[in-house]
């Protein structure tokens, strides 16, 4: 039967007879015979076996003792139950088992509870910030034309004149004049910016918006004439050939609404550098560091009837107003910078998007920054009856030098860096028509940018 012997009874058993050998029915095991381990047979089974089961296979107990296995119902030593073949938690039905309760722990539920409505919290907050940050973007956005027209004109930052990396790049600050319902407009501001973030060091540097220019396909023009008809992207052309650096970013700045940003930031502070009267600007101002607020900041930065150099002396109030501005939103507390950069975004058009801005923003942090402020020697110039500002090419060559290799623009001491003296192109100025041999023509001009009123 399968290969096992049960030719041979177990010790003190009969084969022939069918009784149950000594040991099975309780008096002490004769030699040979194997009890079974605790729960081998039995427990295996998930329980133990009724004694009728047992002791109907009494015989198979006494064949089994050779081989270890005790009948069922037999002696407890031997495997079976002590219980006289009854199971002691009854008829062996699994309803009459003792259950045991897990405990439940309410601390774990309650920290998961906690964690997944921190997890929801976080998910809004992080929803609520893009929906915020894509606000900004939309309020600061040029329009999709501009956009295009500006990708094909942006260039990326030369590499410095040593070969070394560095961070500087060049962005054309516009300030357009527009009213509501105009579809074309000229700068009222131009500014060209040099941004070095390694150095914490920042240029602004005027460009007359009268500067005498040729606009391809226009002729002689004012430099501010490059947005009328070309808009962002011709400014940048222009002003690019000008200068004779390329040109990274753009910005367009609506003045009248700095107004607002001013008082979000609680004012700003000027230098002012000469009293004066009011004149068009609306209002009249004594000479000294003051705090302006946004209606006093917008009426200084438009002032040019009442104060030294006319045009040229606007224009170094919109560099100081701007200047004011960026130290001041870099000193701002992080819990103020949202509604600032919100009126910010209200102020200012670019190709920048808000996290380009904070991220630029974040390089400045910690650094004690410099900020350089200069104008484009320019003299007035009067041709065939309308009024220009002509460049005096040698002095703005030299600037853009000092400003090209991280100088005071204003420092005419200062050494320029070999890199820099032999670049062709820097204040280049190759699109003005105005005239090379100028000396005379400026010492005679009604106007010059060395008659503005100096900020010490």
């Amino acid at each position: 039967m399968g290969g096992r012997d049960y030719g041979q009874p177990a010790a003190g058993g009969s084969h022939a007879s069918g009784q149950v050998p000594q040991g099975a029915s309780g008096s002490a095991a004769p030699s040979g015979f194997r009890p079974a381990t605790a729960g081998r047979a039995s427990h295996a089974q998930g329980g133990f076996r009724p004694a009728a089961y047992g002791a109907a296979h009494a015989s198979r107990g006494a064949h089994g003792a050779g081989q270890g296995q005790p009948g069922f119902g037999g002696n407890a030593a031997y495997g079976g139950s002590p219980y006289g073949g009854q199971s002691p938690f009854g008829n062996g039905d699994s309803d009459n088992l003792i259950k045991v309760r897990k405990k439940r722990h309410k601390g774990a539920k309650i920290a998961l509870i906690i964690v997944g409505i921190v997890l929801a919290l976080v998910v809004a907050a992080g929803a609520a910030l893009a929906l915020w940050i894509n606000s900004l973007n939309s309020s600061m956005s040029l329009s999709e034309e501009d956009r295009q027209a500006l990708s094909q004109v942006l260039e990326q930052p030369a590499q410095a004149a040593d070969g070394q990396e560095s961070s500087a790049f060049y962005m054309l600050i516009l300030g357009s004049d527009a009213r509501e319902g105009d579809t074309a407009s000229r700068s009222d501001v131009t500014m060209l910016a040099r941004i070095d973030p390694d150095t914490a060091t920042v240029d602004l540097i005027s460009i007359p918006r009268d500067t005498m220019v040729t606009i391809e396909g226009q002729g002689t023009q004012k430099i501010n004439a490059a947005y009328a008809f070309g808009g962002a992207a011709g400014a940048v052309e222009c002003v690019s050939e000008f200068a004779g650096v390329p040109i990274s970013h753009y910005a367009e700045v609506h003045f009248d609404e700095l107004e607002n940003v001013v008082d979000t930031l609680g004012g700003i502070w000027v230098d002012v550098p000469e009293s004066f009267d009011a004149g068009n600007g609306g209002m009249a101002f004594e000479a000294g560091e003051q705090k302006l607020n946004g209606e006093q900041a917008l009426a200084y930065a438009r002032e040019r009837y009442n104060v030294s150099g006319g045009d040229f002396g606007r224009a170094q109030a919109q560099r100081q107003i701007v200047e004011g501005i960026i130290k001041q939103v870099l000193a701002s507390s992080p819990a103020e910078l949202p509604n600032i950069i919100g009126q910010l975004a209200e102020s200012v058009s670019t190709d920048y998007s808000v996290t380009d801005m904070v991220a630029l923003a974040q390089q400045f942090l910690g650094k004690d920054m410099t900020m350089y402020s200069a104008a484009c020697p320019s003299y007035s110039l009067s041709q065939d009856g309308v009024s220009y500002v002509a460049t005096m090419f040698d002095e703005w060559r030299a600037m853009m030098q000092r400003v090209d290799a991280g100088l005071d623009p204003n420092d005419e001491t200062a050494e320029i860096p070999e890199a820099q003296a032999s670049d062709p192109n820097l204040g280049a100025a190759t699109n003005s028509p105005a005239p090379q041999q100028y000396e005379d023509l400026a010492a005679n001009a009604g106007l010059t940018t060395d008659d503005v009123a100096p900020v010490e």
